[in-house]
């Protein structure tokens, strides 16, 4: 068993290439892999170019480097203002049950507080259990009800 304490810490550009594992990782358990389309390149300069969009954590092990990430921005709703948005969120399997996941997240729970977001939103898979049940433990409300629409770039740009 690890006994190396975990330690998180604000992403870096040098932390992309790993993150992009991770992400990799999770579209694996989410049962997606082929969805991950996602160039290195346009991964670092959306998270570390002229127009950063996106924000990171990191869990760290010392002898293990990275192994979770928490990956947000700011969504803006018209009903509820400035709210941050968890896009992903995984600890490494090897590490699931250990405290990283609750490292994390606690530190996305104190970045909307400390900027004063409106909340924080995310999303979570119906039959995530395991995902739901810790979302649970912090009493989080899971909405019912809506479904997910989205455009791929070549189907944007079927329309003009």
């Amino acid at each position: 068993m690890n006994t190396t304490p975990i330690s998180i810490r604000t992403a870096i550009k040098a932390d992309c290439e790993r993150i992009l594992e991770l992400i990799n990782e999770l579209a694996v358990y989410e049962k997606a892999p082929e969805q991950v389309t996602v160039t290195l390149a346009e991964f670092v300069d959306a998270g570390f170019g002229e127009k950063p969009v996106w924000k990171a954590f990191v869990a760290e092990d010392e002898s293990m480097g990275i192994i979770g990430f928490a990956l947000f921005y700011t969504r803006y709703s018209t009903w509820k203002g400035c709210r941050l948005y968890l896009e992903d969120f995984l600890v490494t399997e090897a590490y699931r049950g250990k405290g990283a996941g609750k490292l994390l997240f606690e530190k996305v729970i104190r970045e909307a507080k400390e900027n004063n977001y409106n909340g924080m939103t995310w999303q979570v898979l119906d039959w995530n259990e395991p995902a739901i049940h810790f979302y649970n433990k912090y009493k989080a409300s899971i909405e019912e009800g809506w479904l997910n629409a989205s455009f791929s770039k070549e189907q944007t740009h079927q329309f003009i």
